[in-house]
């Protein structure tokens, strides 16, 4: 409900009287809380799938259809959780309301100094902010100035805090139990996200933290904050570490692509009962394995001509399902709330039968993404039909 004042009413005077003002005496718990946060990484960064659920995304837009100018159904349904840098994330674009989306962000930001006052709390709690699930994408947003920089050049603070940022992974390595900012799992992909979207950020961290001690940094999770460098689409980002990381790579110290690779590992053995306890990011690589061993015929979903199985779904009493009865069990599944590898790998199932199986009986040409579109909207109707047909007393 708060996501869509922030992005529907007109009035943005009134929502920063009635919305923001009260967001900014609670910044520092929303910003720690799962779905705290939601309201504030919607103003960076509107209706993105990396923070905002498939589920989520589609109220959104089924609730307000008059509002939505474009969403991609066609896509396939493994561009919202693949998303490795040098790629975009899945956004749904809405007009919104009358006012230009970028006026309304850079009033309810600016204007209502909610943005300065976000910066001094990350600053005052980066280090935990860095390290914690919840806490790593606000403070993401707020230090590259939110979807495509949009709030770059507003404030100097922001210098601040890249500054905060650095020196917090400039601390050398201790053994008294605090994680380094480049050995955590959160901060770490954090910090190569900022690298590679952030050439004023990466330009901070390597005076500060990394010039002439990237040996140190050439292995483990460390590796990828390294190799962001490399990778960055900026042409003065890598020249600034090109010489050194050079030198390591020569010597086989560095190994560029090694962080993709442990980064893959780690999100297969990460255990979770909830999907949002991994990036985006880490479900993705996990969905793409779980489709190349679908294609390569590792896994087996398809057994005649209309008799699939689900492979990931050995126990359950129905095992096999015709073509369609099959793509309702992966949408159910792949949009539910079950542990993270469950969604993952349904999706991926999705994917190979809308990819790979497009000559069994039943299929049709409709996007996998408009079918569960479609089918949580029957859900929601029957429910709404339930509730209104339900008496007192009865």
């Amino acid at each position: 409900f708060v996501i869509c004042l922030l992005s529907i009413v007109d009035n943005t005077e009134l929502v920063t009287e009635v919305v923001i003002d009260v967001l900014k005496k609670q910044l520092k718990e929303l910003i720690f809380d799962k779905n705290g946060r939601h309201p504030l990484l919607q103003l960076f960064h509107p209706l993105c799938s990396r923070y905002l659920t498939l589920g989520e995304l589609f109220y959104l837009n089924y609730n307000v259809p008059s509002l939505v100018s474009k969403v991609n159904f066609g896509s396939k349904l493994d561009d919202v959780a693949d998303k490795e840098h040098g790629g975009s994330e899945d956004t749904l674009v809405a007009s919104d309301s009358k006012e230009d989306p970028i006026k309304r962000q850079q009033e309810l930001l600016v204007k209502s100094e909610l943005y300065e006052v976000l910066i001094e709390t990350c600053i005052e709690n980066v280090g935990q902010l860095l390290r914690t699930n919840f806490g790593k994408d606000v403070l993401y947003e707020v230090a590259v100035g939110g979807k495509n920089s949009f709030l770059e050049g507003v404030t100097d603070r922001i210098h601040v805090l890249h500054n905060a940022i650095a020196c917090d992974a400039a601390r050398p390595r201790t053994d008294d139990g605090d994680e380094h900012a480049f050995d955590n799992y959160h901060s770490s992909r954090t910090i190569r996200r900022m690298i590679l979207d952030c050439p004023a950020f990466a330009a901070t961290l390597w005076k500060t933290a990394l010039e002439g001690k990237c040996k140190l940094y050439a292995d483990g999770f460390s590796s990828m904050v390294v190799g962001a460098y490399l990778e960055s689409p900026d042409s003065m980002v890598k020249d600034l570490a090109k010489s050194e990381l050079q030198l390591l790579i020569d010597g086989g110290i560095l190994k560029p692509q090694e962080h993709k690779a442990e980064e893959e590992k780690s999100a297969m053995e990460c255990s979770s009962d909830e999907s949002s306890e991994l990036s985006d990011t880490d479900t993705g690589y996990h969905a793409k394995k779980a489709y190349k061993d679908l294609k390569s015929g590792k896994l087996v979903a398809r057994f005649g001509t209309d008799r699939f199985r689900c492979p990931f779904c050995p126990e359950k009493k129905k095992l096999d399902y015709r073509y369609r009865e099959l793509v309702q069990h992966v949408i159910v599944m792949g949009a539910s709330k079950r542990p993270w590898k469950v969604r993952a790998n349904h999706r991926a199932l999705a994917k190979h039968l809308e990819t790979d199986h497009t000559d069994a009986p039943g299929s049709s040409s409709m996007p996998l993404r408009q079918a569960e579109a479609l089918y949580l909207s029957k859900i929601k109707r029957s429910q709404a039909g339930a509730r209104s047909t339900c008496k007192p007393g009865r």
